[in-house]
């Protein structure tokens, strides 16, 4: 196995290590946006009421019409894209611990058959 096909496995390891916390950080925050979201929801239905609107439909409406949700949604959005970004990342460096698993196994049948 050339150096440029071997695979380094403690690296993959050391950034599993590495990012563990913040995957974990980057999925509370997205956890913490939508939990949030219904709190926002419900402020801005309160404050409908408040404006005059009578009808929860018509408050619900105006609460998802609000820039305060639209800004909301792209905070969610922006959170949810960097979990998914440090969560591949790790599913990617596990592969390459799999590879890595394999390489080693077809080595030793290799090195047993000859």
């Amino acid at each position: 196995m050339s150096d440029e096909s071997e695979v380094n496995v403690f690296a993959a390891l050391n950034y599993i290590r590495d990012h563990a916390k913040q995957y974990a950080q980057a999925k509370a925050n997205r956890v913490y946006i939508e939990e949030y979201r219904k709190t926002l929801k419900a402020t801005l239905m309160q404050q409908a009421q408040q404006e005059g609107a009578t009808a929860s439909a018509t408050q619900e409406r105006d609460a998802y019409a609000h820039p305060d949700y639209a800004e909301h949604l792209k905070a969610l959005g922006a959170a949810v894209e960097e979990e998914e970004r440090l969560r591949w990342m790790i599913e990617a460096a596990k592969l390459k611990v799999s590879v890595w698993q394999s390489l080693g196994a077809n080595a030793r049948f290799e090195a047993g058959k000859v």
